[in-house]
């Protein structure tokens, strides 16, 4: 398993992103400005990409594991590698995610705790409305955990 930066050709791993995040003009809002890192094993298996926020924020904006290799650890190898490597350069690592069931226990097994909300996120920012195990995504539920 190597974990590699990606500094070129970032749309390359869209299928990814996508997995993440489904709506490609949201993506584009932070791809070019954020750092993206991806997992090998045997091939591309899962990315990251994060953004400084400022304040000592560290934002983890899109995060993905290819369905046929989730459940395995890899997610939670890239959110310990990327408190490996930003240790000391941020105080906070920061997620948002929709409020579901299928997403927020996966970041407090890796540390996070629920911090705030954005109501109404995914249907004031989404030109369609996005399903997660069948529930459509309202609000935006923002995790933290210490660095």
């Amino acid at each position: 398993m190597e974990i590699r930066k990606v500094e070129k050709n970032k749309k390359q791993y869209l299928n990814l992103l996508l997995l993440a995040d489904e709506q490609e003009d949201m993506i584009d809002r932070y791809l070019e400005r954020g750092t993206m890192y991806v997992l090998e094993d045997d091939g591309v298996v899962a990315e990251c990409v994060v953004t400084d926020e400022g304040g000592g924020v560290l934002e983890l904006k899109n995060i993905a594991v290819t369905p046929d290799c989730q459940g395995k650890g890899y997610g939670k190898a890239l959110v310990d590698f990327l408190v490996r490597t930003y240790i000391g350069q941020y105080t906070v690592l920061q997620v948002g995610t929709g409020d579901s069931p299928s997403t927020i226990p996966f970041y407090e097994s890796c540390g996070f705790y629920r911090h705030h909300l954005v109501k109404n996120f995914f249907t004031d920012y989404y030109d369609h409305p996005i399903y997660e195990c069948g529930v459509q995504l309202v609000d935006m539920v923002y995790l933290q955990r210490e660095m």
